[in-house]
């Protein structure tokens, strides 16, 4: 997934210094830092994805659904 797909700035990533990029294919959500575009990209599948922002939603204090899927 690392080329040929749509990748963009994570809506949650606020400080330009640490921000990471996302992109979706049909069955996973994968994230890399933009600092390093040829590094090291991590692999979320539906589920795991979905896990992993309801937590930081919950360490927000936001409400689990409140988060943007990509």
């Amino acid at each position: 997934m690392v080329s040929g797909f749509g990748w963009r700035k994570s809506t949650r990533s606020e400080d330009p210094k640490g921000c990471v990029e996302v992109a979706r294919d049909v069955r996973n959500t994968s994230v890399r830092d933009s600092k390093d575009r040829n590094g090291p990209v991590l692999a979320f599948s539906a589920g795991a994805w979905s896990a992993f922002l309801a937590g930081l939603d919950s360490l927000a204090g936001l409400p689990v659904d409140a988060h943007d899927p990509i």
